[in-house]
């Protein structure tokens, strides 16, 4: 099977797997206790305005068939009308977008800029501190739960120490340098549980790797040790690594909504929280759905990656 046929199979198989997650989100926003008509009128609702706001929403047709408006909507291109703005769903993501996906692709970068150094140096010297300091690392990140973690940063370095804001955001095209300061705190938040187990899976799988005959042929031969562990070793553990990091992007996409409520960043993780308050039923949908398609691309990516580095999963 070529790659190419192998990736056209990948993309077939989310269509059902976006459905489902269409199918699901709708249904249990349906079953969420309040009203969309109530939270927009407040105090002023009576029972005529509510059923006004239904016809006007929609929401006085059965279930199944505002299911059915919705997904015909959507593959048209139109996500809807946010009830409280009533601006666009689509234009209210295109702007919260590119701060979820910075603060991810920041928080990536950092996890495996310290980790996978880290995992290698605890692999190549077992038993000594820099072993010691990975595996309790790893151990503190994987416990630590996101908010103390971000209220810690934000306590102890952006009030005690003043170097970096405790909240808000700053776009890159208005200030690099600031967008860059207004980041780092959420993405070192973030990165702090993927990091611990990125070092904990890239000190196991170089271990592993360290023990085989091609590791010490190589050793033998008088290479020099970073070649044959960062030439040799290290390519060899690369599966489980990219297994990581391909199942942990869900879990940066999920953090990502805790992480951005408690730095107050202008992400799709605040944007769903506040309208699944307000009962926004337009946004939420889109929003969540579109979470789904981007951790669906980042495993498909991740096949993608499997296949390159090891072709007889081509063949699966």
């Amino acid at each position: 099977m070529t790659l190419t046929s192998y990736l056209a199979r990948r993309l077939v198989l989310t269509i059902p797997v976006l459905l489902g997650m269409s199918v699901l989100v709708f249904l249990l926003l349906r079953l969420v206790p309040g009203d969309p008509a109530q939270v927009i009128l407040g105090l002023r609702a009576t029972p005529e305005g509510v059923a006004a706001i239904h016809r006007d929403l929609g929401l006085d047709l059965p279930v199944y068939q505002q299911y059915l408006v919705w997904m015909s909507n959507l593959l048209r291109g139109n996500l809807g009308v946010d009830y409280r703005s009533h601006q666009s769903v689509a234009e209210l993501l295109a702007t919260r977008i590119p701060v979820t996906v910075e603060l991810a692709a920041v928080a990536m970068l950092m996890s495996i800029v310290i980790a996978i150094p880290l995992g290698v140096a605890a692999s190549t010297h077992r038993g000594s501190g820099a072993d010691k300091l990975a595996l309790t690392l790893g151990v503190v990140g994987i416990s630590i739960p996101d908010f103390w973690l971000g209220i810690m940063l934000i306590l102890f370095i952006a009030l005690g120490l003043g170097i970096l804001p405790s909240s808000g955001y700053t776009p890159f095209g208005q200030n690099p340098i600031d967008n860059l300061k207004s980041v780092v705190l959420p993405a070192a938040t973030l990165a702090a549980g993927l990091g611990a187990v990125l070092t904990r899976m890239t000190r196991a799988s170089m271990l592993d790797v360290l023990r085989q005959d091609f590791v010490k042929v190589s050793r033998a031969k008088g290479l020099p040790e970073l070649h044959v562990v960062y030439r040799h070793a290290l390519p060899n553990a690369g599966m489980p690594i990219v297994t990581v990091l391909g199942l942990q992007s869900g879990y940066l996409l999920g953090g990502a909504v805790i992480v951005e409520q408690v730095f107050a960043l202008p992400g799709v993780g605040n944007l769903v929280v506040n309208a699944t308050l307000e009962r926004n039923y337009p946004v939420v949908q889109s929003a969540v759905l579109l979470v789904a398609l981007m951790f669906i691309v980042v495993n498909i990516a991740t096949d993608v990656a499997y296949a390159f580095l090891n072709p007889r999963i081509r063949r699966v």
